[in-house]
Order: structure tokens, then sequence, then C-alpha cells
């Protein structure tokens, strides 16, 4: 958890009374967009779908005060801290007393939470989206992965593990290309 400090409440005491009325859910869903995945710098959060709840306190009173909840998109992800300081930092920058971001490990993310905009992105990007998940995760559906260069789905795993731990390392027959893939979870 992040508290202004006694020079930061000063310096900010007359932007206060004015930004009050924007210290909304809707603003810090909207503030939430501008923190990106440090290991996909073309998404963000919100993309990502990791975060999934917000919760405003003390408004009434000058000691406002956020709650942010995310779930990480694999236990062992090595960004989870930084995320959550990019979060606390933004969400702080919108005038909240205190702003706390907590890592909930038990909600399961999934890869279909990720919004359709986030699996364009991750194609223009070079990276292969993960597939729908349909029930339960089938070998059809993680061997039909289309290539992000050629849009050609004469693709082949070639690595379960790429550079990080949510990515695959795949290859396209058609445009003779490696690839990586965000792995459907």
């Amino acid at each position: 958890m992040l508290q202004r400090n006694k020079m930061d409440t000063a310096l900010t005491n007359s932007t206060l009374e004015i930004s009050k009325t924007s210290l909304d859910v809707k603003a810090v869903w909207a503030a939430l967009e501008n923190v990106k995945d440090p290991e996909i710098p073309v998404l963000n959060v919100i993309d990502m779908g990791i975060i999934y709840n917000v919760e405003i306190s003390g408004i009434e009173t000058d000691k406002p005060a956020c709650t942010v909840t995310m779930t990480p998109t694999f236990v062992g992800c090595p960004a989870i801290d930084l995320i959550k300081k990019s979060v606390l930092e933004e969400v702080m920058k919108l005038g909240f007393d205190s702003v706390e971001v907590k890592v909930d490990f038990e909600n399961t993310w999934t890869s279909d939470r990720m919004s359709e905009e986030a699996k364009i992105k991750l194609e223009k990007f070079g990276l292969a989206p993960p597939v729908v998940i349909e029930g339960e995760l089938t070998e059809a559906q993680l061997n039909n992965v289309r290539c992000p260069h050629c849009h050609s789905t004469d693709t082949t795993l070639r690595s379960a593990f790429g550079s990080t731990l949510c990515r695959a390392i795949r290859f396209c027959f058609n445009c003779k290309q490696g690839f990586e893939q965000f792995k459907p979870v």
C-alpha cells in the first residue's frame, strides 16, 4: 500500500478538491489502460484481463482510498511485482490518499480473459494469440495456431517453452519463419 506523504498532500491539496469528482471506478479503469505488460508492451493490464476488481472508499472524507485486485497470468510470472508497482503508481496519479494492489492467487486467470483487441495487438506484435478454449483444451486446438506473419495454420510446435513462461515457440511451414505463441491456459 502506498500513502501520500505530507509534502505530496500539500502540493496536491488544491487539485484534490477539483479531482475528487474524478475519483471514481471508471477513472481508475481508464487509468489502468496506461499500465503496460512489461513482457508484451503492446498490451495493457485491461487488455490482458488481469485486473478484475476496483474498490473505492473514503470519498466522503479527506482520505480517498482505492484497492485494485489483480490475478497474474501465471503464478510464477516474473512481472507480477513490476505490474503491481505500475498499477499503484498510475492509480496514485488520480489523487487518492492511499492505494493498495492485491494479487489474488485464488482466482485463476485464463487466456480467454484476454480481449479480442488484445489478440489482434498480439498478432500485429508478431506473437500468435492463444486459441479460444471451448471446454477442455485438446491437441487439435493446440495444433491449430495461425502464423502471425503469413496467417497460415500450417505450423508446428518447436518448443513448449518460449522466452517467457506464457509463450511457446512454433514454426510455420508456409513462410519458413519461427514465431512465438501466447500459450492458451
